[in-house]
């Protein structure tokens, strides 16, 4: 029996793990944005970890069960209602048959996700259920959710216990100021050392264009270029480039202003050149900031990276263990 939509909040849309292989293509592997808090949740309703389930920006939406569930929202602080009555986040808990969920005020963070026992099982495309609205791809129809939609569920979810919890010291969010760690890139050398220095001294704020896309930053002193003539193929503007192809977590820079750091749906390329990439580690952070919050870039290299990477990973394995 499928989930009745009563309101949708905003932005909410079925994600998953996203469609890797499509990228040269120009399909961006998409997903979640907040990949940890997703799996997380999937794991309290014994779902797989990749299943589907809803992501949710700001305001969450308004859900009417038709069958018995066990639901679970990690991620953003969106506490949830049964009834009206008040749930905990990161947590499993038990909805029956009639029962309306809803939300209340965001008190942190940026991105709630809700898990649902079986999964929401709407068609898949290329491999995925994941919303990509641009390309008409996933979710429902193609588009994020609206009221009025019904949600198909899944069988055959794991039987878990209720209240069962993910600890507090393995939820991870971003701090204030947020602290994003960057590997410097191939374009590096195209800014001038005082500007390589200025860009990691200052403290940038998420600007109002921050979405699945890419999160703009303001605040920080405007970066100078190293002279050069612009190579053939290139715009006139410095920090134009011969169009190069877009790693995910690139930080472009467009006339030397504000940073752009690309995230799930993102393009695959473009004239634009990249000062660096947010390490692996560090995306999902990206994904519950909310427009304003300070935020420092940290330059590390590679054997930094690749150890954030082996602590994300230990994370997620601890997060397996203590739900096991």
């Amino acid at each position: 029996m499928p989930i009745n939509v009563i309101s949708a909040g905003i932005a909410t849309t079925i994600q998953d793990m996203g469609r890797p292989g499509y990228y040269h293509l120009g399909i961006p592997m998409g997903g979640a944005m907040d990949r940890l808090a997703l799996r997380a949740a999937n794991l309290l309703v014994g779902n797989d970890e990749e299943a589907a389930g809803l992501e949710s920006v700001f305001v969450g939406p308004e859900l009417e069960f038709t069958e018995d569930a066990t639901v679970a929202v990690c991620g953003a602080e969106l506490p949830p209602k049964l009834d009206g009555e008040p749930r905990e986040t990161w947590t499993a808990f038990p909805v029956k048959a009639g029962q309306v969920l809803s939300f209340d005020f965001l008190k942190s963070g940026a991105r709630a996700y809700i898990a649902i026992s079986g999964g929401i099982a709407t068609p898949p495309m290329l491999g995925s259920r994941s919303t990509y609205a641009i390309g008409a791809l996933g979710g429902v129809e193609g588009r994020a959710v609206q009221p009025g939609d019904t949600l198909p569920l899944g069988k055959g979810s794991k039987p878990v216990r209720e209240g069962l919890s993910v600890p507090a010291n393995l939820r991870r969010g971003p701090g204030n100021p947020a602290e994003l760690r960057v590997l410097p890139g191939l374009y590096w050398h195209r800014i001038t050392e005082q500007a390589q220095k200025d860009f990691f001294d200052d403290t940038w704020k998420v600007a109002n264009e921050a979405d699945r896309m890419g999160y703009r930053f303001q605040g920080g002193r405007k970066l100078e270029f190293v002279e050069r003539e612009q190579p053939f193929g290139a715009g006139a503007d410095p920090s134009n480039i011969t169009d190069a192809c877009y790693p995910y977590g690139s930080v472009q820079v467009p006339s030397g202003t504000e940073p752009i750091v690309l995230h799930r749906d993102a393009v695959s390329g473009g004239g634009y050149f990249m000062i660096g990439t947010v390490i692996s580690a560090d995306m999902d952070l990206i994904g519950q900031l909310q427009p304003h919050t300070p935020t420092r870039f940290v330059k590390v290299d590679m054997d930094t990276a690749l150890a954030a990477r082996h602590d994300r990973a230990s994370t997620i394995n601890a997060i397996r263990e203590a739900l096991a």
